[in-house]
């Protein structure tokens, strides 16, 4: 998720439980090749813990999708995925995110430039039902046909953004299109999961062989932990407090204040009195005014 999964984001997933595979945000390969040392980059620092991880790209000139898939490759990423599934308005008027499905003379390119620029690792593909209807099988049956690791699919349309609950059934048709024309690429599921729990039984329902979890950690850190127990405040406490300290120290990330709280939902949540600390958290002025508040709450 842009702006969310940055690289101490995915620290603190790691102090609550670690995913199989780590995603990115997804990088405008234009802004990789033209503004190197930029934000565009900076969105692909990661540390070493966090292997496996596969950086999510995007964009439609082929040339610079080649090139950035090649940095990808030297900075040592374990997948290359492309993204052919955001819907925000501005990048579907592109052609690119979503605005890619149904262009098949396009994606066919960029995905070979992609494996091209990959070299030896592999390449995947993150994509939905659709535009403004439902043309997942002619679709996949394309994407399919195209020889990449993986395929993930959200069960929704651009147009439906998250407004309509994820349609798993139509996720489970990707999965018998895929058992009869490409067996060995992997399926990723993804939609509306909120817990392990979930995680497992979209697995067994619908033959897919994982699940990608995107605003559902937002909602239980711990979703990964296959040691579920309930969590109370001072876990929410100790979590947020680690999340501030990797903020801090982790090398070469965007240091904006701003950054820090648009986290305090997830963390401040289903107590007594939790609208009225997460309130007196938006209304500091430093990281050092935020820590002292933060570790007096929880020695409270």
């Amino acid at each position: 998720m842009d702006d969310v999964t940055d690289n101490v984001f995915r620290q603190v997933v790691l102090e609550a439980g670690r995913p199989d595979v780590f995603f990115t945000e997804f990088t405008n390969a234009d802004g990789l090749i033209y503004n190197s040392r930029g934000v565009s980059l900076r969105k692909l620092k990661f540390t070493p813990n966090q292997h496996p991880i596969v950086a999510q790209i995007w964009g439609t000139n082929t040339e610079n999708m080649e090139k950035a898939s090649k940095l990808v490759a030297k900075l040592g990423f374990d997948g290359i995925d492309i993204n052919m599934g955001c819907p925000v308005r501005e990048v579907i008027k592109k052609g690119a995110g979503a605005g890619m499905i149904g262009n098949l003379k396009l994606s066919e390119t960029i995905i070979k430039a992609v494996k091209k620029g990959a070299g030896k690792i592999p390449v995947s593909v993150k994509t939905r039902l659709g535009i403004n209807e439902n043309v997942a099988e002619s679709w996949t049956m394309f994407l399919l046909s195209q020889n990449i690791a993986t395929l993930t699919i959200h069960g929704r349309t651009a147009k439906e953004m998250s407004k309509v609950p994820a349609d798993w059934e139509e996720i489970g048709k990707v999965v018998k299109i895929r058992d009869r024309i490409a067996p060995e690429t992997v399926i990723i599921g993804n939609g509306d999961v909120k817990s392990y729990e979930e995680i497992m039984e979209k697995c067994r329902k619908y033959g897919v062989d994982g699940v990608m979890v995107g605003r559902g950690i937002l909602t239980d850190p711990w979703i990964f932990n296959s040691l579920q127990k309930e969590h109370i405040k001072e876990d929410y406490m100790c979590l947020l407090k680690k999340h501030i300290e990797l903020f801090e120290t982790t090398p070469g990330d965007i240091k904006h204040f701003a950054i820090i709280k648009k986290f305090f939902k997830m963390y401040i949540k289903g107590f007594k009195g939790a609208n009225t600390i997460r309130q007196k958290l938006m209304d500091t002025k430093s990281l050092r005014d935020l820590t002292f508040l933060v570790k007096g709450l929880i020695s409270n």
